[in-house]
């Protein structure tokens, strides 16, 4: 009889648990920007063993969302305007240039796979899965651009911006807004293959929202 260990197995699964746990609890507001984060008080919380709550940290300070504060301790990453605005800018660069990539190279898997998205995201609004089907229609307009790489760290941004909008959530000018539309007129753009009214329809959204949440950040 053959007896097959998958203790490494079971472990790389705890960790992945951890990983995603902690990194929910920090997007969202749950673990707060400048928190101590500690192995005993996590390894509780989470219900796995010391090792994984660890791997998970050290995973998520190449996610830019922990940090290192002495040889063994971690704190949530911390927040500022400046930051903000550096996330931003970069977030605008690499998303412009892997857009314009993508309807360059528009395929009609490509478009298929960007109605589907769009009609999802559009279906979810409201609900506690639209942030997962917003991140896909954005992250599916990039797609195309066939480069691994600007697509991963277009992807970190991404989640480094949705941080600062937990944080600056419920403002009234954010709901005046018809985010909605911003959204019909850079995937209606995408879709024709209109790249300069596809990209100017994506900066103006992140320049939306770049200048309310740096003025809700202002006041906070």
């Amino acid at each position: 009889m053959k007896i097959v260990d998958d203790t490494g197995s079971r472990e790389t699964s705890a960790t992945r648990a951890a990983y995603l746990s902690l990194r929910e609890m920090i997007l969202v507001g749950k673990l707060s920007a400048g928190e101590k984060l500690k192995i005993e008080q996590l390894r509780t919380l989470l219900n796995v063993g010391a090792s994984p709550v660890r791997e998970a940290l050290s995973l998520l300070t190449s996610d830019m969302l922990v940090e290192r504060i002495d040889q063994r301790g971690f704190r949530a990453a911390p927040v500022s305007i400046a930051n903000f605005e550096e996330i931003l800018t970069l977030r605008s660069a690499l998303e412009d240039m892997a857009l314009r990539q993508s309807i360059a190279r528009a395929t009609s898997d490509w478009e298929e796979r960007l109605v589907l998205s769009h009609h999802k995201m559009k279906r979810l609004t409201g609900t506690e899965t639209f942030e997962d089907a917003h991140k896909s229609f954005h992250m599916t307009l990039l797609s195309n651009a066939h480069s691994p790489m600007l697509e991963r760290y277009c992807s970190q941004l991404y989640d480094l911006n949705i941080r600062y909008r937990y944080l600056a959530a419920g403002g009234a000018s954010y709901e005046s807004r018809d985010v909605a539309a911003e959204h019909e007129d850079i995937f209606e753009a995408a879709v024709r293959g209109d790249a300069e009214g596809a990209s100017t329809a994506l900066l103006s959204h992140y320049r939306l929202t770049g200048e309310y949440l740096t003025t809700q950040l202002g006041v906070l």
